[in-house]
Order: structure tokens, then C-alpha cells, then sequence
């Protein structure tokens, strides 16, 4: 939906470029984004914010409402950003004396955060009494607020009333979160964390390419209990999973991710289920992928599993000496069930090998039926941050630069949504 003031088109290249956004991990690298601050308590956390977005790679200029100087000197944002930062709608500042018009001509978004009842309840009305609303009126790029706001001014029917309209504007609304509020209650109003507007953030300006469409994954290790305390597991970290969990659900999906054993954080706006085993994996995956659209298979599955767990710890003197036997048996195969449903979902297998990458990736791609394999030497990146990876498919392998995780999510991502369309 274009936006206010915004052509279809104009909001499609704001979306799609630059295309250096995503250099050396800086995702917001050539954005330009115009934050606009309220006179809530969370202001300060606009402040954190604004070093989050410039971290990312952004440039940030900041118009303050009057109320909002009262929380968070313009000095610390002006500090923060190393932009001026306005407040006065006759800023001599401005040539023309109209810092209402120039300064959202260079911005490729808006983001007003936090924002707080009143100031959403202006934008709704079209109301323009100083500098802020003022440049929200006459903007020439996206507008997303972070509302920020006492429980029940949220759950007020006129806040409620303000806030569908906005979305039926056109305009993104972040938000809240729920949660412990300065005024001591817990309810719905917090403002989102600076890190989760960044990542809103970086999610609006990816195509959403993956609109519409269902995708569930698999990350990380199992583990197979051995006894309560040892287990048979391996050294997948869950990165790789997790990245392209992230860079699906900035790509316009729904997104489910079923998890083994791992300390990252769930992507911000995924729907994350934690098992342990093979089996629960298996269990928590069949359901969904019935309704999936597309099976990403990241997680590093055991082959095996003990025939029979011990309940108790296994002391060494029960061991039988110095060796010790442990029967295994197979685990169920997730990827080559999930392939083999009446009504599969694109189906993309991961091959992590120790030699002999390409014989072995395709082999598994025509043994399961798949149309993607991404086959990576585990010497190439196996558990880190960065990785070399190649993808199989009919057409043969076609190998990608080594880069940070996410770039190669993205780059997934981007060949399975074209696959999907054509």
C-alpha cells in the first residue's frame, strides 16, 4: 500500500535499494532515516536507538518535540547522531526557513519513536502545530511509529480507533510490547526495544518477497541422552538457522522455527518451538510442515540415538572397566518424511561434509527428492559466524562468495522465493 503523499513506486524503491545495504553486515548502510522523539519517558531509549540505527550503518537525523527535551536534552542526540538536531518549525538553521519541508526530502524513512498517545492521535487528525507533526504532514517518505504509553491510555477505544487508522493509512505501526511500566502497572504500552526497532526497522526496507507464504525451519543440535546428565550431540551452533529464520521473516513470511539446544536469541517477530531429541524435533515438524509452504532442514540431526537411555547416572564401576558399549539405533529421517507428504513443501537440505562436498550433496538431493541442497565443508565455516557454501540444484552447483551468515540467508532466501515464483 503506498503511503500518504507516496506513489506505489516510490515506496517500492524505498524497499529495494540501495543495494549496498547489507555490505559487511552494516544492513542500513546508505539509509537515511529522520527519528522523530515525543514527550514520553521512553524517549530515552530513543537515544540508544539512535546508536543502534547509526551501528547498522544508517545516518539519523533527529526532530525532537518540545515535550521531549524535557526527558532527553537535544544535546545528547545530537552527540549521538553527529547531525543537528531540530526542534523549532522556524529553525534558522533551514536556508529557507522551512524545516518542516527539507528535512524529510533526504530521508528514505520516518520513524517516530516512542510515540506517544497524542502525537498518534495528531497524525490520524492531520493536525500540524509544531515542528514534529509538522514534518509527519509533509513528508515524502514512510512513516512507521513506536507507540509508547500508560496501559490503559493503549487500551483507551479512541487510542484503539487511532491506531487502525494509521495502519489503514498506510503507516507502520511497531508495537508496543508488553510489560513493567514506569508508572509501576504491567500491560500493553511499553515501546519496543531499540534493538527490535532496528530490526523493524531493517525488515521494512526488504522486498518482501516471501509475502504470503508459510516457511518453517529446523536449527541447531539434538542431543540424545546417554544417561540424565551425558548425551550424544554435535557442534552446530543454530547461526545458520537461525539467520535464515531472520532473513525469511524480513522477507514477508510467517515464519515457525523449531530449535535444538542453543543460546541465540529467537529472530525478532519468529515463532520459535525448543526440543531437545531427534524425536521431538521430528514430532514438533510433521504437524507444520502439512501447512508449510517451504521446509528449510538447517538443524545438525543425530543419526542415531541410545537404544535405551539410563534413568540414573551411569557411574564407572557400572560400566564394565575401562570400555564400555553403548547400543544405538536409527533415528527417523525429518527432511525425507517431510519430502515424502502427499503435498510436500519446497523443500531445501543442508549437507555439511567433511570431504568430497559435491558427490555427496547431490546424492542426497536425488535421494530425497529435494530442489535445493546447500552443501558447506565443515572446515568452511561449520558453528561460526561466516561461512562458503554452494547450492545444488537440477540446474547443477552454483557456489556463493564466502560472507558473514546473513548474507547467505539472504541469498538463499532470495533464490528459493524466485524457485517459488516460477
Amino acid at each position: 500500500m503506498a503511503l500518504p503523499g507516496q506513489s506505489a513506486r516510490s515506496l517500492q524503491a524505498a524497499q529495494a535499494s540501495p543495494s549496498s545495504s547489507s555490505v559487511d553486515g552494516l544492513e542500513l548502510a546508505g539509509r537515511h532515516i529522520l527519528l522523530g522523539v515525543t514527550g514520553g519517558v521512553a524517549a530515552y531509549k530513543a537515544a540508544e536507538l539512535t546508536r543502534q540505527l547509526i551501528k547498522a550503518g544508517a545516518t539519523v537525523r533527529v526532530a525532537m518535540t518540545e515535550a521531549a527535551t524535557r526527558f532527553v536534552a537535544p544535546a545528547t542526540f545530537q552527540a549521538l547522531s553527529g547531525q543537528a538536531v531540530f526542534v523549532d518549525a522556524w529553525d534558522e538553521r533551514v536556508p529557507n526557513l522551512m524545516p518542516h519541508i527539507e528535512l524529510s526530502r533526504e530521508a528514505d524513512a520516518m520513524l517516530v519513536a516512542p510515540a506517544t498517545a497524542d502525537f498518534l492521535a495528531k497524525v490520524v487528525q492531520g493536525r500540524a502545530d509544531d515542528l514534529l507533526s509538522t514534518l509527519v504532514l509533509a513528508r515524502d517518505c514512510p512513516l512507521l511509529v513506536a507507540p509508547a504509553m500508560n496501559r490503559q491510555m493503549w487500551d483507551n477505544p479512541a487510542t484503539q480507533r487511532n491506531v487502525a487508522q494509521l495502519a489503514a493509512d498506510g503507516i507502520a505501526v511497531l508495537g508496543p510490547d508488553e510489560g513493567v511500566q514506569a508508572c509501576g502497572e504491567t500491560g500493553f504500552g511499553r515501546m519496543l526495544e531499540p534493538e527490535v526497532l532496528v530490526e523493524e526497522v531493517i525488515a521494512f526496507f526488504t522486498p518482501k518477497v516471501l509475502a504470503g507464504k508459510k516457511v518453517l525451519l529446523t536449527a541447531g543440535p539434538t542431543f540424545e541422552a546417554i544417561d540424565p546428565v551425558r548425551g550424544i550431540t554435535n557442534l552446530s551452533s543454530g547461526r545458520m538457522g537461525y539467520a535464515l529464520a531472520r532473513a525469511a521473516r524480513q522477507a514477508g513470511a510467517e515464519v515457525t522455527l523449531v530449535s535444538g539446544p542453543t543460546g541465540l536469541p529467537c529472530p525478532v517477530g519468529v515463532a520459535r518451538i525448543d526440543v531437545t531429541s531427534a524425536l521431538e524435533m521430528h514430532g514438533a515438524v510433521l504437524p507444520q510442515a502439512v501447512d508449510a509452504d517451504v521446509f528449510i532442514a538447517v538443524a545438525a540431526v543425530a543419526d542415531y540415538r541410545p537404544a535405551a537411555p539410563e534413568t540414573r547416572k551411569i557411574k564407572k564401576t557400572a560400566a564394565g572397566g575401562e570400555a564400555m558399549s553403548l547400543a544405538l539405533v536409527r533415528n527417523p529421517d525429518i527432511l525425507s518424511d517431510v519430502a515424502a507428504l502427499p503435498r510436500p513443501p519446497y523443500c531445501v537440505g543442508f549437507a555439511a561434509e567433511s570431504h568430497d562436498l559435491a558427490q555427496y550433496a547431490e546424492s542426497k538431493r536425488i535421494k530425497k527428492n529435494l530442489p535445493l541442497v546447500v552443501g558447506n565443508l565443515i572446515a568452511d565455516g561449520f558453528g561460526g559466524d561466516s561461512n562458503r557454501v554452494i547450492l545444488f540444484d537440477a540446474a547443477g552447483a552454483h557456489p556463493l562468495d564466502t560472507t558473514r551468515k546473513d548474507g547467505i540467508a539472504r541469498a538463499i532466501v532470495a533464490r528459493v522465493a524466485a524457485a517459488l515464483a516460477s
